[in-house]
């Protein structure tokens, strides 16, 4: 049986179709924005765990993958999704030359419900963005449905100076943490 992805995502299910992992997208009904405020990496693993166990206990018997990836400024400030182009110009102000922290939470609840969690965390570095460089990526309109504003795969990677950690955690589905949860549940990504 594919694997099943909590996630609307499609730099999700885009990182996973690159590792050859078969798997089906079921959302999950869990109502974000509502979700009481933790620290941000608490929030992320809380999230991710009320995905993945949204979605296990429609399907039993099949191995889930929840999945959350949220954004907090050096002071710990959470930046959620944008609501609009003026929200997404602020985000993007608050980060420019400055240091951002990705953290992206996975919770994989295999075929027998047993749990395999995990959190990665990302440093992201932003360069000094000018008036014009914030225009150009609001223009894009790739800053929608992304935590802060931005995205580092495809255009975005512009706006960044460097990163410590790993790239794929601050796309939303970091794959050396995925790999780790995948032996630990003896879920073969080869099926």
């Amino acid at each position: 049986m594919p694997l099943i992805l909590a996630s609307r995502s499609p730099q999700r299910a885009k990182l996973l179709e690159g590792l050859g992992v078969r798997f089906e997208v079921i959302v999950s009904a869990v109502d974000e924005p509502n979700h009481p405020t933790l620290s941000p990496a608490e929030r992320a693993q809380q999230l991710a765990h009320l995905k993945a166990q949204d979605v296990s206990r429609r399907f039993p018997r099949r191995s889930v993958l929840g999945a959350d990836t949220l954004v907090a400024l050096r002071d710990g400030t959470l930046l959620e999704k944008p609501v609009d182009a003026e929200d997404a110009a602020r985000m993007l102000r608050l980060q420019s030359a400055d240091v951002c922290t990705v953290r992206s939470a996975l919770c994989l609840i295999d075929s027998h419900g047993k749990k395999h969690e995990g959190l990665d965390s990302t440093r992201v570095h932003f360069r000094t963005l000018t008036d014009a460089d914030i225009a150009w990526w609001i223009g894009t309109d790739l800053w929608r449905e992304r935590s802060g504003g931005f995205q580092i795969d495809g255009p975005g990677q512009l706006l960044i100076k460097k990163i410590e950690g790993d790239w794929t955690g601050v796309v939303g589905l970091p794959i050396f943490l995925f790999g780790l949860l995948c032996r630990e549940a003896d879920f073969s990504l080869s099926a």
